[in-house]
């Protein structure tokens, strides 16, 4: 059937802020899926309230409307767009209950708007735990034994029939919220009344647990013709018991029979075609009984999921952008194979490499966090890595991760106790995987290990491969292994760092040289959705060491943009709005743009954005070896936060060019010696400084610059590891815990200005000319993190003087730095007298709120900037910001219910929202300068 043409103004409802459950993946689905409707001539709406996405941006959508998820708005935008349909599958559950209240309201029938992508009665028999139990069993698809509970009474009613353990999952939340297993009778009151208050109908389902099973997912899509295809099978490392947000996952399946993966098809397309008649996409969750392939289905999401994103970039199949064509009408034998050209989009993909995600946790900003993994999703964020067998994916994955990884294991960071390391093995928590590795080395028998994880055999003896490589490595000297032996670590993704470890007396250098005098050379493979049955034409590649390489190198000037790596707290997808921008800039100035990244759920890692993806880690060898085939005239670094800035100096020691500001220059801001002297010789005012290397310097340079302190690390991102402290006992305690969670870095300690207020500025410079893009002013008191504290633009209450100095000293920094492209400064302001807290020159993580509130397209400026190609005289700035933007972050303190929510220097915000108002008499800004006045009185 070909488009509805009666369709031609569609709204998307977005995810609004990032919080832990909901994160950037379902900004790449909304964007993908309004790129693919503009493609079909339809005008585009988006409403979203989270301004660091590109979702939010003017390239991705024809009306962008940065306002609160709530159906007053979108009855607003109804009246103001016309709009035909609503696609509400794109933004999570957020989109869907939102989609729902608007249904029940008559909104939907008032303005006369179709609901498109999904049946609102499928909603609510998927979020309905009795109702999708009792449609399961009507169809005949296993169910675990559950029972409803509304009340209390109910609950325990529920629990005495079926028994522990039991499983209790709350109705209509995200990520796991309020669910949790329930061992024995005693945990029972608890685990209930949590559940209960989790659930906006205050309704659980009380489960039978089936711990230990194995997890599955498929990713399906069908069309109005009741045409269904599965896009991927994805199977859980760990077993039922860890939400699936938390389990690294691995595609396609590797331990499922054949038989069983049919079963479970056929099941899957009878779930899909039971709740509802709707063209579109749907995730579904099942568990199997590995004693004897019994399948009990656990959930389905009519929407796309957090595994669609990984799906689409592990199959190169783009889920969402078919979904969308599907969502207005066309069936899937219409649409073409995006990456093939010369199919149609009804087949399913063939995978010829395998694919392995690992999640990314923030326990460390969550000081006293239980972080023991469960049904309630704890992690912020996941790398994906793509490799030609398993073992070989799972090292690239840890690579990724930026937790200071060469590998899974043999990198000098393995723990040796044997009670910590079984303790962690059965109470899993973000290290299991590291511990089962360290486990193996010391002799522990894959049976017990089994015993204990309740992992399959199959994955454990891939891992225990590696420890057999490492012992018959370490009989060997670096130049007399045997090429072929040295070929198969590679192939077994063992990183030239790890080598050099295992080996001893050699550096990373070393080995890369002697494997380059063996010919051993990385190679790019396509990623192509058919095994290569059929020629593909999208520059989709991963790496692995194999004869042939199929990155074609053409004769273009190239610009290679590196990316942030997995989302975390301090370095979210305000990095990935940027780089998508650096990619832009660099096509329209006529480079050649290669992204590098790792994360699945980013817009920069779909194979449209870039002329060529390189879905790698942002690992030096990895990002070496790129830009050695490759050889671009350089890199971009400032776009990528701290994961590419730090990278800069290996880059530079390379013969490596950087694109915009000069490694020297970054190194300055980043050195707070050097910074603190250039300061001094600018006249420009900052608190007293000392720098320490150890406690006994530190609380020298303390009693000379006077308590109270900040205590803070060199090069780190989002305040990990400040401390503000008030006397030499606790300065001690700090500076120890800091430099041994953080060996080899210095520790800074400042004077901390009391009471004062804090503000920041952004800028652009282009070497002769300093723009500032935005001066903003906290409502929170310096002390608490930027990232962490609401933030107005422009300035409401700084007086004149205040600003014009902000102003003055941007200016002089940017011009003394020698600043090509984009400059943050943190000031703290008493007593009308502003100081110099820190610069960080690269993109910020305010950027992208400011270019939405002033509709600026600010980065794709600075790009061009630092791309050599314009200058600021080149660009008209027109701001557009009629009163005042509101930078409002926003916490996941709901998964950390044992954590203080004290706010202080290190950040603990997950996302941010904006939020506009006209003047200074509205309500919600009349509150916030209230906390203000209290803040700064206290």
């Amino acid at each position: 059937m070909p488009k509805d043409t009666s369709i031609k103004s569609v709204l998307i409802i977005g995810s609004g802020p990032i919080i832990i459950g909901q994160a950037c993946e379902f900004d790449y689905s909304g964007s993908q899926a309004a790129l693919s409707l503009k493609e079909e001539g339809i005008e585009v709406s988006i409403i979203n309230s989270n301004p660091a996405t590109i979702m939010t941006d003017k390239v991705i959508a024809d009306h962008i409307y940065l306002r609160p998820l709530t159906v007053e708005s979108i009855e607003q935008i109804l009246i103001e767009q016309k709009i035909d349909a609503v696609l509400p599958t794109m933004g999570g559950q957020t989109a869907l209950n939102l989609c729902k209240e608007a249904e029940e309201r008559g909104v939907w029938e008032k303005h006369g708007v179709k609901v498109i992508g999904v049946d609102v009665a499928a909603i609510e028999k998927t979020e309905n735990r009795e109702a999708f139990r009792q449609l399961m069993v009507d169809i005949g698809v296993g169910v675990a034994t559950s029972k409803i509970a509304n009340s209390f009474l109910e609950g325990k009613e529920a629990a005495q029939t079926i028994g522990y353990p039991l499983v209790i999952r709350p109705s209509y939340t995200l990520g796991g919220s309020g669910g949790g297993f329930v061992h024995r009778k005693e945990e029972f009151d608890a685990a209930l009344k949590r559940g209960l208050e989790a659930s906006p109908t205050h309704e659980v389902l009380v489960e039978q647990a089936v711990l230990g099973w194995k997890e599955y997912e498929l990713e399906l899509l069908r069309d109005s013709n009741d045409n269904v295809i599965i896009i991927c099978s994805i199977e859980n490392f760990d077993p039922m018991g860890i939400h699936t947000g938390d389990s690294i996952t691995v595609a396609p399946a590797m331990t499922l029979s054949d038989r069983c993966y049919q079963d479970m098809r056929n099941q899957a397309i009878r779930m899909m075609r039971a709740i509802g008649n709707f063209a579109g996409g749907c995730n579904v969750q099942f568990s199997v009984n590995p004693a004897n392939d019994e399948i009990i289905a656990i959930e389905i999401n009519p929407r796309v999921s957090r595994s669609s994103a990984l799906a689409s970039k592990a199959t190169g199949y783009p889920i969402a952008k078919i979904a969308a064509k599907l969502a207005i009408g066309y069936n899937l034998d219409e649409i073409e194979n995006q990456i093939t050209k010369t199919t149609s989009a009804y087949f399913e993909p063939t995978l010829d490499y395998v694919i392995v995600k690992v999640p990314r946790w923030n326990f460390d900003k969550f000081k006293g966090a239980n972080k023991e993994l469960g049904l309630q999703m704890k992690s912020v964020g996941e790398v994906m890595a793509i490799g030609r067998n398993f073992i070989e994916a799972l090292q690239k994955a840890c690579q990724s991760l930026e937790i200071n990884r060469a590998g899974l294991g043999a990198d000098g960071r393995q723990i040796r106790n044997l009670d910590e390391i079984m303790e962690g093995l059965e109470h899993p928590s973000w290290n299991r995987l590291f511990l089962i590795k360290d486990a193996m080395s010391l002799g522990v028998p894959i049976e017990s290990i089994r015993k204990v994880t309740r992992i399959d055999k199959w994955f454990l003896n891939q891992i225990h491969e590696l420890v057999v490589l490492e012992t018959e490595l370490k009989r060997y000297s670096l130049n007399n292994i045997p090429a072929d032996f040295f070929m198969t670590l590679k192939q077994k993704g063992f990183s030239d760092v790890q080598i050099s470890w295992l080996l001893g007396n050699v550096s990373e250098d070393d080995v890369y040289n002697r494997r380059k005098e063996l010919g051993i050379n990385r190679v790019y493979k396509m990623v192509d959705t058919c095994a290569a049955e059929f020629p593909a034409q999208t520059p989709y590649y991963y790496s692995t060491f194999e004869e042939e390489n199929e990155s074609q190198v053409s004769d273009r000037k190239k610009i290679v943009v590196l990316g942030s790596g997995p989302n975390r707290i301090g370095q979210g997808i305000e990095f990935d709005y940027s780089c998508v921008h650096g990619l832009l800039a660099a096509k329209e100035s006529g480079f050649e743009a290669i992204m590098i990244n790792c994360n699945p759920e980013t817009v920069s890692t779909d194979f449209n954005m870039a002329d060529k993806l390189y879905f790698e880690p942002v690992f030096w060898e990895h990002v070496r070896e790129i830009i050695d085939l490759e050889k671009p005239e350089g890199v971009i670094v400032q776009l990528g936060g701290q994961t590419a800035l730090k990278m800069a100096e290996k880059l530079k020691d390379n013969g490596i060019r950087i694109i915009g500001t000069s490694f020297d220059d970054m190194d300055i801001a980043e050195d707070r010696g050097r910074f603190s002297d250039l300061l001094k010789e600018l006249d420009i005012p900052y608190p007293r400084y000392g720098v320490a290397e150890n406690a006994e310097e530190a609380l020298e340079v303390a009693n000379q610059v006077g308590y109270p302190v900040l205590v803070r690390p060199s090069y780190v991102l989002g305040g990990q590891g400040m401390s503000i402290v008030i006397n030499d006992e606790d300065l001690e305690k700090a500076v120890v815990k800091l430099l041994g969670d953080l060996p080899g870095n210095r520790v800074l300690i400042d004077h901390f200005l009391d009471r004062a207020e804090e503000a920041e500025s952004d800028s652009i410079c282009d070497g002769e000319d300093v723009h500032i893009v935005g001066m903003m002013e906290h409502i929170e008191p310096a002390g608490i993190h930027s990232g962490d504290s609401s933030a107005v633009l422009p300035p409401f209450a700084l007086s004149q003087n205040v600003q014009d100095q902000m102003e003055a000293y941007s200016v002089k920094l940017a011009k003394a730095l020698n600043i090509r492209g984009l400059l943050n400064i943190q000031f703290a302001v008493k007593d009308e007298k502003v100081y110099v807290i820190e610069a960080n020159p690269r993109a910020s993580r305010t950027v992208p709120f400011i270019a939405k509130a002033y509709d600026v397209p600010y980065i794709n400026i600075a790009a061009k900037i630092m791309l050599g190609v314009n200058k600021l005289k080149d660009f008209t700035i027109e701001r557009k910001l009629e009163g005042f933007a509101i930078k409002e972050p926003v916490f996941s303190y709901e998964k950390f219910p044992e954590v203080a929510k004290e706010l202080g220097p290190e950040m603990k915000s997950t996302g941010e929202a904006i939020r506009f108002i006209k003047d200074l008499e509205d309500p919600y800004f009349r509150h916030l300068y209230k906390e203000k006045s209290m803040y700064l009185s206290k």
